[in-house]
């Protein structure tokens, strides 16, 4: 006989179990809201901006080939700015205690479509080292790419600044305590249908008529204790 769950018995499941999936998907937003708030460390964010132009006397004379050249550079800047070249003299100024491959993994560098304008963010747990980092890599950077490319296109069009209300960009509580509700609230649910699938039981004659595929042809309805007689054992009397 094939077993089907309608509707009705998938809610009767769900609140039969109610407080069970209440339970966890409290547990899981609590266990989220702690970790991000006493065990991930906060991590906070700075940026500079480089602009990359010809070097020109006179503006007028900045044709649209030379933006084209200067988007082109924009891609091989970007590779030169998180390089061991660049970045070995930013930890040498700043003394950091990290290597050029660790360093670079806190750096993003990104361009906006047709913009000759690159986003330098770097992220650290000190506010003041990543504003720090930001703007010493745009420093060496400009000093060292005449060098390495020959030219003198490279502007630093905003510093990164430091101000005492910066806010961490990561962890985000919120978001993590929604996630964990979520994925709470689904994790009880599934594990209220499996404790349901696994209890074999027998509560109803409905479930006898399922396992058994006969008929039930009478019912014994409970009897309340209160109703029940109680007889007295006799007693036996002694002999004298």
């Amino acid at each position: 006989m094939e077993e089907t769950i309608s509707l009705q018995e998938l809610m009767q499941t769900l609140k039969k179990r109610l407080g069970l999936i209440l339970l966890t998907t409290v547990l899981a937003i609590t266990i989220a809201g702690v970790v991000s708030f006493l065990l991930l460390t906060p991590i906070y964010q700075a940026s500079t901006q480089i602009l990359v132009n010809q070097e020109t006397t006179e503006a007028a004379t900045v044709t649209n080939q030379d933006i084209q050249t200067d988007l082109q550079l924009i891609n091989t800047y970007s590779v030169i700015i998180k390089s061991p070249a660049i970045l070995n003299q930013v930890i040498d100024e700043l003394e950091l205690d990290v290597t050029a491959t660790q360093l670079s993994s806190q750096i993003n560098v990104a361009t906006a479509e047709n913009s000759q304008v690159i986003n330098l963010t770097v992220e650290d747990a000190s506010p003041s080292l990543a504003v720090d980092i930001a703007n010493t890599t745009a420093e060496v950077f400009d000093e060292e790419i005449r060098d390495i490319m020959n030219v003198n296109n490279v502007t630093i069009l905003t510093p990164a600044a430091f101000t005492a209300d910066m806010a961490p960009v990561k962890p985000d509580p919120l978001l993590n305590m929604v996630i964990a509700g979520v994925v709470g609230l689904m994790s009880g649910v599934g594990i209220a249908f499996l404790l349901e699938y696994l209890d074999t039981s027998l509560k109803n004659e409905q479930d006898i008529e399922e396992v058994l595929d006969l008929p039930v042809l009478g019912l014994i309805s409970p009897i309340p204790d209160k109703e029940m007689i109680t007889v007295d054992a006799p007693t036996r009397r002694r002999r004298g």
